[in-house]
């Protein structure tokens, strides 16, 4: 009788659909003298090091076993996906109570712009529940599995960087708050253009700062 089988109520290690693939060990090269020992593994990242870079010349790749890193310009959709469907429904909701930005200013550029022109009190009570409902829509589905539904239309996935799993709690809510708190209550513009740049530019990994914060990846779903 097999003694394999797992503990009840106990998941299996294999959970998470994104958990970051061992690679398969390579072959020995036919040239070793019979007898001798193969050469040693490389040394684990420190505990401490989120990004799991091993800490020198030769480390691992963190990526490595994970799909490729995401394309700029679908992160970009994606994101503008998601911000069509919160923004919409909430400026309607707003309508009775006369809007969430200012129809007689001259921004148009939601409730960043509106916080931004003035501070209002009507307008700073909206850019407030903006907030709340972006980050909570964002710390959820984040969290469930990576994908936000305008990630999941583009085929894209958030990552924990160190191991490829779908971010925890706190990494989500993290990775939320750091990306909608400035573009929506002090610098919208100056915010968004930061983190365009950084998905071209950064390197090795196009993290935007909420990635950086959070210690996350966005790579292509599977």
């Amino acid at each position: 009788m097999s003694n394999d089988q797992p503990t009840p109520g106990q998941p299996p290690e294999d959970d998470d659909p994104f958990l970051k693939k061992p690679q398969e060990p390579s072959p020995p090269s036919e040239g070793r003298p019979y007898g001798s020992a193969p050469p040693p593994p490389p040394p684990p990242p420190p505990p401490n090091d989120p990004y799991g870079s091993g800490g020198g010349f030769g480390a691992p790749d963190p990526l490595a076993g994970m799909p490729p890193l995401a394309e700029p310009g679908k992160r970009i959709l994606a994101r503008l996906i998601d911000f069509l469907i919160i923004s919409i429904p909430l400026y309607l909701i707003s309508l009775p109570w006369g809007g969430a930005v200012d129809v007689n200013g001259d921004g148009d550029d939601g409730f960043g712009d509106a916080v931004a022109s003035g501070y209002s009190g009507h307008q700073l009570l909206w850019s407030i529940i903006g907030l709340v409902v972006y980050v909570a829509y964002d710390t959820y589905f984040t969290h469930k599995d990576g994908r936000t539904l305008g990630k999941r239309l583009l085929k894209l996935r958030v990552a924990m960087l160190n191991d490829g799993r779908v971010p925890d709690i706190g990494a989500a809510l993290m990775r939320a708050v750091v990306l909608w708190a400035p573009a929506l209550l002090c610098c919208p513009c100056l915010w968004w253009l930061i983190n365009i740049v950084l998905m071209f530019t950064d390197k090795p990994y196009r993290q935007g700062l909420q990635d950086k914060a959070a210690k996350t990846v966005v790579v292509a779903a599977r």
